[in-house]
């Protein structure tokens, strides 16, 4: 065996894989999309079979929230980009491979540069405008797409876009939910999630990618896995052969308006301004900035209590489900002047109350 494949002679001895099979693996370009609960075992896991080059795009920092689920990751960390340190940690893994960090936040306007030099994409994001944006653009640049997502106990992967023999596509994303009010279906940071979960899932989209790659047979393709935790069942549901969707553009991304920390300080000194909390109880209890207190999940049902005369500033743990709260709101009651705490109570800790 040539001496740089020892590393992975234990892959190389199944039957059906060989060194061509390796230098698949090795050939091929790889970008994760969040390097989050589902990212970290992905990447672990991609790494150690030795892909060539793996991106990792992750525009957020890591928060002691975080640790449970985000194995890449430790108490030290708190604070630094998720992507930068996941690229560390993944190199120090396997230092043979190339590791790209992409520390933007990955929007309409730069998605298609950032997956155009990579062959496949890996969706380990936790929100579904990301998703369809993700989905989209790998329709409209014929990439392959591995889909995994978590909540609570259950998590489903799938592998969407790919290329059937008579020129057509597999499903996508948009082929099983064409359509979702993402305000109905909290992330894991309000509804949660059993951190044991994103290894499973997450250890799966990297066996689907895996395969994929090696040309292994019966990958998820045209199929979605789900897989529940509590019973340790899995069943799967069988979408097609063709997708049925035509997507011809992407969808813009609309930024939710946010606040700095800063420039909240300062406006909470006038009479002009309605703070509210949409973090969880149990969050609320150890320590909040004052407000009022809406979880996410309830301001729907809560959208009277809004004021239209003043600005309504929307703060969490980071700004994610802040941001959320303001595109509820946008949605529903335009005439609010709503606005999201940038990169929420992380931030306002660091210039101090």
């Amino acid at each position: 065996m040539n001496p740089d494949l020892q590393r992975y002679s234990c892959q190389i001895a199944l039957p059906g894989f060989g060194e061509a099979a390796q230098q698949r693996l090795q050939q091929a370009k790889v970008l994760i999309i969040g390097a989050g609960g589902l990212g970290c075992p992905v990447g672990q896991y991609l790494a150690a079979a030795g892909i060539g080059t793996l991106g990792i795009a992750d525009y957020d920092t890591i928060s002691t929230g975080n640790l449970h689920r985000q194995i890449l990751y430790d108490a030290e960390d708190v604070g630094k980009q998720k992507a930068l340190i996941a690229c560390e940690r993944l190199l120090r893994q396997n230092p043979g491979l190339t590791i790209v960090p992409h520390t933007d936040k990955i929007t309409s306007l730069n998605i298609v540069q950032v997956i155009k030099n990579y062959d496949f994409i890996v969706d380990c994001t936790d929100n579904f405008d990301t998703r369809f944006l993700i989905n989209d653009a790998c329709v409209l640049g014929c990439k392959p797409l591995v889909y995994g997502a978590i909540y609570q106990y259950e998590g489903q992967v799938a592998v969407w876009n790919m290329p059937n023999a008579d020129g057509t596509r597999s499903p996508n994303y948009r082929d099983l939910y064409p359509q979702v009010d993402a305000t109905q279906i909290p992330n894991c940071s309000v509804g949660g999630v059993i951190p044991t979960l994103a290894g499973i899932i997450g250890s799966m989209q990297a066996n689907e990618v895996i395969k994929v790659i090696t040309q292994t047979e019966e990958p998820l393709i045209g199929k979605v896995l789900v897989f529940d935790a509590l019973s340790m069942q899995s069943r799967i549901i069988k979408i097609g052969v063709t997708t049925k969707t035509d997507i011809r553009v992407l969808q813009q991304t609309i930024e939710p308006s946010t606040f700095t920390a800063a420039e909240l300080q300062k406006q909470l000194k006038n009479n002009e301004i309605q703070l509210i909390d949409v973090r969880t109880l149990q969050e609320r209890d150890l320590y909040d900035i004052g407000g009022d207190h809406i979880p996410l999940d309830e301001l729907q049902d809560e959208i009277h209590v809004l004021q239209t005369g003043k600005t309504v500033v929307f703060y969490c743990a980071t700004g994610k489900r802040s941001a959320e709260a303001v595109k509820l709101v946008n949605k529903l009651k335009p005439d609010i002047n709503a606005v999201s705490l940038q990169g929420g109570l992380s931030n306002w800790a660091e210039i101090g109350e």
